[in-house]
This record gives structure tokens, C-alpha cells and sequence, in this order.
């Protein structure tokens, strides 16, 4: 799913994990609303031509899979084959293999990997916090942009979200203000450190790789922190409802569990 030599063993010895995690509802919020801010600002195709997208980090393929059913060809890369292998079948199931490529390699690789320019939408979710370089990786990306009208989506994790989830869903105060002194926070499905974000962050990464941020939006502000008595899965319609509407307000997106920046490559001189 992710980079590194340590998400790599994480993720290849058990990739299975992470696929039923994504059958939850907090795993499907989170891939629901991505998918949703993603297609909300997709390019039209140029001359008759399928838009390419690059899926950085695909893990099983289930964003790919979306954006090939609305015509798109799709480059998965991923340095787990366990989680391509997955991927691939889930492409196979969904009638789409044929537009579905599939490509074992490291985030960190990219120049390598790809020629520059190749694609007009690449998505980098959780993926950063998982990299020893993120500023390395975000310029590799932003260098296969085709054009001024391409778009770049970047997930990550909150660093504030870690800290509300630690006092409100936890009640560890202490906890909670490690979260907002440190970058590293403890990943809670296979275990080991994960890399958190600031909004201030977020936006000096982006500006170092020469990406003009579209927009700035909120994924997963209230799920985690919904009361027992409240269904998640009976009510999974209207919390998405809530989540889209609260993702977009400014006041919500800096305290949300994970951060989505649509961006574009800097026109020259911009």
C-alpha cells in the first residue's frame, strides 16, 4: 500500500488488514469522500481522448476502479504485489481490467518509473505519512503532471484530528498533547509510527513542489467521535451527507481526522 521499507512489510505480510478495514464504514467514509472531492474537479478530456491517472500508492485498487468506470485509463503503483493482486482482481470483478495498468515500484522512484508529463490526474492518498522524504516524492509527482490543467490530490493525516481523536474518543489528555507537540503519531491497524500534518505544512510541501493549491477540504470531521447509539452502517448515508458538508467549511477542515488538497501545477512565472 504505502512506501518505505517498513510500510512495505506492513503492508505486503498483510494486506488482507487493509482491505477489511475499507469495509468498515470509517474506511468507507474515507474512500467515499476522497473519491467525492477528486471527481468534483476532474478535467475534461482533450480531443476525444481518456483522461490518465496516475494512483499513487492504490493499495486495492478501489479508487482506480471508480475513476476507470467513468472512462479513465489507470496506472496503479504500489510496492506491495500482495495489495496488487488484490487490486487486480477487484479490476477483473469490476469489468475494467482492460483500462486498469498495474506497476510494482516505490513512491520514491518516480522520475525512474515514468516519463514526465504522462498524466493529467495523479492521486497520492496516505501515502506521505508513510515516506522517509515527502517533499522528494510530492516533486517526483508533480513532475508527471501533463499540463496547468491537471490535478493533483494529496491525502494525509491530521495532526489535529490525531489529537481530538486521542481526547474525545480516548479521553487521554496526555495523549492528546503528544499529538500536537510531535509530527509521529502511532498508526492503530498494523502498528509503528505514522507521519502527521499541519495545514501550514501541508500548504509549504505543496508550494515546494510547485502546486497551486484548488482547494482545501476535511475528511472524516464527526464519524469518530458519533455517539454509540448512532449507527454507522444504518446511518452511513446521512453521515456522508454531514461529512460532505462539513468537509468544505474552513472552521471543520483543520480539525477533520485527514486533510484533502486539490491542487494544480503553478502556470511558468506563477
Amino acid at each position: 500500500m504505502k512506501t518505505g521499507a517498513q510500510a512495505d512489510n506492513r503492508f505486503q505480510s498483510d494486506a488482507g488488514k487493509y482491505a477489511a478495514y475499507l469495509q468498515t464504514p470509517e474506511g468507507r467514509l474515507r474512500l467515499d469522500l476522497a473519491f467525492a472531492n477528486v471527481q468534483e474537479f476532474l478535467p475534461a478530456p482533450a480531443g476525444g481522448n481518456a483522461l490518465s491517472a496516475l494512483d499513487l500508492g492504490c493499495g486495492t485498487g478501489a479508487t482506480a476502479i471508480r475513476l476507470a468506470q467513468q472512462g479513465l485509463q489507470v496506472t496503479l503503483l504500489d510496492c506491495s504485489q500482495a495489495m496488487l493482486d488484490i487490486a487486480q482482481r477487484a479490476a477483473l470483478e469490476a469489468g475494467v481490467s482492460d483500462q486498469i495498468t498495474a506497476k510494482r515500484g516505490d513512491a520514491t522512484m518516480l522520475p525512474d518509473l515514468f516519463a514526465p508529463q504522462s498524466f493529467d490526474l495523479a492521486l497520492c492518498h496516505n501515502v506521505m505519512e508513510y515516506v522517509d522524504d515527502p517533499g522528494t516524492v510530492l516533486c517526483g509527482a508533480a513532475r508527471l503532471l501533463r499540463n496547468s490543467s491537471a490535478i493533483f490530490s494529496l491525502l494525509v493525516r491530521s495532526q489535529a484530528g490525531e489529537a481530538l481523536k486521542a481526547a474525545i474518543q480516548s479521553g487521554d489528555l496526555a495523549a492528546a498533547s503528544d499529538a500536537l507537540a510531535s509530527e509521529w503519531g502511532q498508526e492503530s491497524l498494523y502498528g509503528g509510527k505514522v507521519r502527521m500534518f499541519t495545514l501550514e505544512k501541508i500548504r509549504d510541501l505543496m508550494k515546494g513542489a510547485s502546486l497551486s493549491i484548488i482547494v482545501e477540504r476535511g475528511v472524516r470531521v464527526a464519524i469518530d467521535y458519533l455517539p454509540p447509539k448512532v449507527s454507522r452502517s444504518e446511518e452511513y448515508a446521512r453521515i456522508l451527507d454531514l461529512e460532505r458538508k462539513l468537509g468544505t467549511r474552513p472552521e471543520f477542515v483543520a480539525t477533520a481526522r485527514y486533510t484533502q488538497v486539490l491542487a494544480r501545477p503553478m502556470k511558468d512565472g506563477a
